[in-house]
């Protein structure tokens, strides 16, 4: 947990390792600021710290226009608040167009329960804390995208240009119009920077995907990333360029929907691990009992783009190879896989969506050379999704040839989660008899101890 003594050192070395971890007001500007600020540094007394921008704005603080605390990474749920808290904030980050019975739903409780978490833990309401995170949505897409207002309004979750323009007046007592930078004339691609912390581990990242990629939905080089991208109906395509220098990567986007669009950047964040906290995870792998001349400073976890996705590759990928495994997984893409009616400029070799659940179950699949018995557990799974898309990974057990492997991999490389810990995976097991592991005190980071295995492999 930081401390006043923490955000003090950090702010007066603008220390890049915590960005997004805390926000710096200025009592005498009426400002908040990313501890990476350029800005003359303020004396102590008139400094006021925050761990979220939300709880900043709610004091009365407006976003600085220079280092743009809607940029910083986030933050993650170490900061000790109540799981369900953690959980519906991201749900909020996520999707901006939900109201607070949808995302109470989502969790399972009420309404008033959710305001009262909310309340407690980070002393604003859930209505409250969407309200600043449309804003500084907004105010983003502003100030780093040629975006429309009344496209911008749409993107952040507010009905109309009107109603945006009313709520930035009222919180940061400037309209849209004072913060646009760029002219407007361009609506396609978006192009957005998304900052981390460093270090990053680009090369492990890196490596990891292009061993992996999927011919004609991903494509690599030594900077960057690119993919195609289907979400809840909507299709596009990402460019993602690294910038070690400026700890972020520019993401161009193209999207055939605005709504859409906050969604698919929380995605892309995620994929790429923009937010992880490489000092405090390093230094619980060390708990673990490994060496720091084994711990790879920024090691990242390489996301796919969703569950099911990942569902399919572990599924494909049940004992044989991983390059076996992308050869099949690269055939099932070429056959079922939509056509992009027109290739993305920045990566002409993207030129199919990965397969629907739809069009996988409606397949024989008889065009892949595996046992039979894989080819019905992935038509089985394909079906179990498409009635059930929002189905955490852990209820496909009940599904004939999905063991607990294939569940894990999708929590790991299809959510993310930082806490995965593959102890029945083979080069792992190998790895445990070369090194005195106590994965429990990995806790909750066993994901990256998991990838940090591999790697030593």
């Amino acid at each position: 947990m930081l401390t006043t003594q923490h955000f003090q050192q950090a702010r007066l070395s603008r220390d890049p390792r915590f960005d997004g971890r805390f926000f710096i007001a200025v009592k005498s500007t009426g400002i908040f600021c990313r501890p990476i600020c350029p800005a003359k540094l303020p004396l102590e007394e008139n400094v006021e710290y925050f761990t979220l921008a939300p709880q900043a704005m709610l004091a009365g603080y407006r976003p600085c226009l220079r280092c743009r605390p809607d940029s910083a990474p986030h933050s993650h749920a170490w900061n000790g608040v109540d799981t369900t808290v953690t959980r519906a904030m991201a749900l909020l980050n996520k999707n901006l167009h939900l109201n607070m019975s949808q995302i109470a739903a989502k969790l399972g409780i009420s309404d008033r329960y959710l305001r009262q978490l909310f309340i407690r833990h980070i002393g604003l309401s859930p209505k409250q804390y969407q309200l600043y995170e449309q804003i500084l949505f907004a105010k983003q897409l502003l100030q780093h995208t040629q975006l429309p207002v009344d496209h911008v309004a749409d993107a952040a979750g507010f009905n109309d240009a009107r109603r945006l323009q009313y709520n930035m007046q009222r919180v940061m007592r400037r309209t849209p119009k004072e913060l646009r930078i760029k002219p407007t004339d361009l609506l396609q691609p978006i192009v957005i920077p998304l900052a981390y912390r460093p270090p990053y581990n680009w090369p492990q990242l890196r490596d990891f995907l292009a061993r992996r990629a999927i011919k004609d939905c991903e494509w690599l080089d030594n900077t960057s990333y690119s993919r195609s991208i289907l979400l809840n109906g909507s299709r596009g395509y990402f460019h993602a360029q690294h910038q070690p220098d400026k700890h972020r990567f520019i993401v161009t986007l193209s999207l055939d929907n605005l709504h859409m669009l906050k969604p698919a950047l929380h995605n892309i964040r995620r994929i790429l691990d923009l937010d992880a906290d490489s000092m405090t995870i390093d230094k619980q792998l060390i708990q673990s009992g490994l060496s720091e001349e084994h711990i790879a400073p920024g090691m990242r976890i390489p996301g796919v783009w969703d569950t099911f996705e990942a569902g399919c590759r572990a599924i494909l990928g049940q004992q044989i190879s991983v390059t076996a495994a992308i050869n099949l997984v690269t055939k099932l893409v070429a056959v079922l896989g939509q056509l992009i009616p027109l290739a993305p400029e920045k990566s002409p070799l993207i030129r199919r969506y990965f397969p629907t659940a739809e069009a996988i179950a409606n397949s024989d699949l008889s065009f892949l050379g595996m046992p039979n018995s894989r080819r019905e557990t992935l038509r089985r799974f394909a079906s179990f999704y498409q009635q059930h898309p929002d189905a955490p990974p852990d209820e496909w057990l009940s599904l004939k040839g999905i063991g607990p492997w294939t569940v894990a991999y999708a929590n790991l490389r299809g959510q993310s989660q930082a806490d995965i810990w593959l102890s029945s995976d083979l080069v792992i097991k190998k790895q445990l008899l070369l090194h005195s592991i106590e994965a429990d005190k990995a806790c909750p980071w066993r994901s990256y101890l998991t990838f940090t295995l591999w790697s030593l492999a």
